[in-house]
């Protein structure tokens, strides 16, 4: 299958089973660079298991994924993960930041992964803290955060490698309302400054519908 700008992510046929339990059975979609995309469904609908692949921390078990002109799903586990690192930002319902480092030295660590210097990661680090007004909690621990500015370092996180795309999985979901509708902001002010193409997760109306499209999933296939 031709992968083609301005087309940045082409899933064609995906199929995921789980022993006998097939979970996506033939996910075609499309996404375009800069946009806002909310993925919906009942719960075990294969949401999350479709921002996996998407995201290629698992494999389908059959189908093609193009990533810019790249058919991803014929690199090597080495490959896949320098692609992942440098093009794809995670940003889960729970932040799993590591207790033990500071906001900074969580944020920075995917940048030294990168193979960036510290002072060069630091330096890309407080540049998004001050953008996500953090900059004064940046050497406290995640104990010391509250639960909107813990997945404020999160997104910082997601956001180090400068990637092309974000996929969000129920990024609100432990977020009171107000951290919620600030983090659902959030993300369109990135998008807005940085062409950061968002692919979300959630059962959130609100945020879903604040999206580009909006994408059901049910019993393993998006209804149109």
């Amino acid at each position: 299958m031709p992968f083609h700008a301005p087309d940045m992510i082409i899933a064609k046929d995906i199929h995921k089973s789980y022993g006998t339990l097939e979970v996506l059975k033939g996910i075609t979609l499309q996404i375009i660079k800069g946009e806002i995309v909310s993925i919906v469904g009942a719960s075990g609908a294969g949401k999350s298991t479709l921002l996996h692949i998407l995201g290629t921390l698992e494999r389908a078990d059959s189908g093609e994924l193009g990533f810019n002109s790249a058919e991803v799903l014929k690199f090597s586990e080495k490959k896949l993960s320098e692609f992942r690192n440098k093009h794809i930002g995670f940003i889960f319902q729970f932040h799993h930041l590591l207790p033990e480092f500071t906001a900074l030295e969580n944020v920075c660590i995917p940048a030294y992964i990168a193979g960036k210097s510290r002072g060069e990661a630091e330096h890309e680090a407080m540049a998004l803290f001050r953008f996500l007004r953090l900059e004064d909690r940046a050497s406290h621990k995640p104990s010391a955060l509250s639960g909107g500015e813990q997945q404020r370092v999160a997104v910082a996180r997601a956001l180090i490698n400068n990637p092309e795309v974000i996929l969000a999985d129920e990024p609100s979901g432990n977020l009171d309302s107000a951290s919620a509708i600030d983090l659902h902001n959030l993300f369109f002010r990135l998008r807005d400054n940085f062409n950061q193409t968002f692919i979300i997760v959630t059962h959130n109306n609100d945020l879903a519908d604040m999206a580009d499209r909006k994408l059901l999933i049910r019993d393993g296939i998006i209804q149109i």
